[in-house]
């Protein structure tokens, strides 16, 4: 596991949580959408958009899908022990639908992690604010159902993209555009996997979502939060050894 989120910046850990831990979330989600979009995620006739998004959900079973033996023991390896924040709920939630239309939401880009002394958001070499990208599947995401796509390898060029920006990081927008140029000849891989698996991600990684096919049957449902620092900064550039910072500081040599 590490050696391949070293070298490519992200690692799949199936059955993270379980099945029917994935259903009950879904329920929570369908309910959430009748009440605010009026949208039934069962109900075909009612799919009109191609993507509705809920902010956030704190129910107790969102943050028991991320509280299990087999993410703790992945969080600790990739950003190590006592350094990462529980999680306490559950966000964001692109929910998306086979039906024809543009997304709107789908060019590559990598995260924002913290505000600027504007609001504007900014990311750092240093990576304040989000230790990892983490996308939670809370339904079956194959080909067809709008996987994430990830550029493999990328996070080595971003952070040397990164490194001149120093601690006080880097514009995002302008930045995105620099580092989808910069990645453009990383290979893709799509993010699938069953209900109950999690892609955990180096922040740096360059990827975007993706329309769903129309060949699809039911929406798609993942959630796409960090994975915060106990402290920060999440990364020591000078003597961190976890993998997450290590790949950093290798590739800033």
């Amino acid at each position: 596991m590490i050696e391949q989120f070293v070298r490519e910046g992200w690692v799949h850990v199936p059955g993270a949580f379980t099945t029917a831990a994935a259903a009950r979330c879904r329920a929570l989600l369908r309910a959430e959408l009748l009440r605010t979009e009026g949208v039934d995620l069962d109900d075909p006739a009612g799919w009109t958009a191609p993507v509705l998004r809920v902010a956030g959900m704190g129910d107790a079973a969102f943050a028991a899908s991320a509280d299990t033996p087999a993410l703790h023991a992945a969080f600790d390896a990739l950003v190590g022990p006592g350094r990462w924040r529980p999680r306490t709920g559950m966000g964001t939630f692109p929910v998306r639908f086979p039906v024809p239309g543009a997304p709107g939401d789908d060019g590559w880009h990598v995260e924002s992690s913290f505000a600027g002394p504007d609001g504007g958001p900014r990311l750092s070499v240093d990576s304040r604010g989000r230790s990892l990208l983490m996308l939670f599947l809370y339904s079956d995401v194959g080909p067809d159902d709008a996987p994430t796509l990830l550029r493999s390898g990328s996070h080595h060029e971003v952070a040397r993209l990164l490194a001149p920006y120093g601690t006080a990081g880097a514009d995002w927008l302008p930045f995105c555009a620099e580092a989808v140029r910069a990645t453009a000849g990383c290979p893709e891989v799509a993010a699938t996997g069953r209900a109950g698996d999690v892609h955990l991600v180096h922040p740096f990684v360059v990827h975007r979502a993706q329309a769903m096919s129309p060949a699809a049957r039911r929406p798609r449902v993942i959630a796409q939060p960090p994975l915060e620092p106990a402290s920060e900064p999440a990364f020591d550039l000078l003597a961190g050894t976890a993998p997450a910072e290590r790949v950093v500081r290798v590739a800033l040599g």
